[in-house]
């Protein structure tokens, strides 16, 4: 375990959270489960901070996905990598369906505040109806993609407290949040607005997890 690896992996875990936590909490205006026929006026008001933020937000998946293959390639010598290297699999398949689903509102909004400008209410009404089969789809998308990296989290747990690598409450905090990311979701899985607090803490388990790779 070289020094150069343990510092480009602890680094993209501090910037995936930062990248993540940043593009979402500073957007100007966040869409819903649906598009409502405000949103796109809204979206227009402040149409390049809302895209260049929403950029921010996308690439942070890409950046998370990139750290939890770079911390499974530094414990590829230690017999946690059973465990880590599909843990990893399916956390990357959990990131890249929602990086998916994100991207349906990113391209919907920027591109309905655009040709929406300027029409009329009934225009408006009739571009948010078309948008509602499209969305019903996408928000499946955002369950399985939860869903998906919060069992991947926990197997990714259950390789840290494997391998006996790093401290154990990192894994105890990963799976804690892996099986309440799963039960919320399933258990409820109309109320997609119920799932911040969970956002928040793994963005908080991202950082802490750079931290204390760098402290090795």
């Amino acid at each position: 375990m070289t020094a150069l690896a343990t510092q480009v992996t602890g680094w993209m875990f501090i910037a995936a959270a930062a990248m993540l936590w940043l593009g979402w909490t500073f957007l100007p205006v966040r869409i819903g489960a649906f598009f409502t026929p405000d949103d796109f006026a809204n979206v227009f008001g402040r149409l390049r901070v809302w895209i260049w933020l929403f950029r921010v937000h996308l690439f942070g998946y890409i950046v998370t996905i990139m750290a939890f293959v770079a911390l499974a390639s530094l414990l590829s010598e230690t017999p946690a990598r059973v465990i880590l290297w599909p843990a990893v699999a399916v956390c990357a398949a959990g990131l890249l369906v929602s990086v998916l689903a994100q991207a349906f509102y990113y391209h919907f909004g920027a591109w309905g505040a655009l040709d929406m400008h300027g029409k009329p209410p009934e225009e408006l009404d009739a571009f948010v109806d078309k948008l509602q089969v499209p969305t019903e789809y996408v928000t499946c998308f955002v369950r399985f993609g939860r869903v998906f990296f919060g069992f991947g989290q926990v197997a990714l747990a259950a390789g840290v407290l494997y391998g006996a690598v790093m401290p154990s409450w990192l894994g105890v905090v990963a799976i804690l949040l892996g099986v309440a990311a799963m039960a919320l979701t399933m258990g409820l899985p109309d109320s997609l607005d119920a799932y911040p607090p969970i956002f928040h803490l793994n963005i908080l388990w991202l950082a802490a997890t750079g931290i204390t790779i760098l402290r090795l």
